[in-house]
């Protein structure tokens, strides 16, 4: 699925936006990183923020973690979740939904697959019942802000 982009509309002391990066950039970015900050909302309101490792795959990041972790149950009762990229400068970062993904047992295998290959451990197919699947509303990224500062829209 290919997002729409368009330039965001910035205040006026923050300088304007001219050129759209493209969005097979910011996916390579996304499928590159090995750090990911995640942010949820706890029961009562309160943000939590949280590093996790994980892996983009079909424009959908899939993640873990125990079912006791803050993280985890925060996403069972309130899917809203915001996800970004540890760097400042070349930001990503990603809204959406966040919810189990059931991955059938031929993403499962890739999931296996891509998580040895990037991270060099990793668990078998079956290990990934329980991931999460963070699907985009909205990707804002910029390698040189103000010029460059997109905002991706999927359907």
């Amino acid at each position: 699925m290919t997002p729409t982009a368009e330039l965001l509309d910035l205040p006026k002391e923050y300088g304007r936006a001219t050129r759209k990066l493209a969005w097979a950039t910011v996916r390579a970015e996304l499928e590159r990183a090995t750090q990911y900050w995640i942010a949820t909302s706890r029961p009562d309101g309160r943000a939590h923020v949280v590093p996790l490792d994980g892996l983009w795959l079909d424009d959908v990041w899939y993640y873990g973690g125990s079912e006791r972790a803050v993280h985890y149950r925060n996403v069972l009762a309130n899917p809203d979740v915001v996800m970004h990229l540890p760097d400042p400068v070349k930001a990503v970062i990603v809204e959406g939904d966040a919810r189990l993904a059931h991955p059938s047992p031929e993403l499962a295998q890739r999931l296996a697959e891509a998580a040895k290959a990037k991270y060099g451990y990793g668990q078998g197919a079956g290990g990934y019942r329980g991931a999460l699947g963070l699907y985009p509303r909205t990707v804002r990224a910029w390698t040189a802000f103000p010029t460059d500062a997109t905002r991706f829209r999927f359907a």
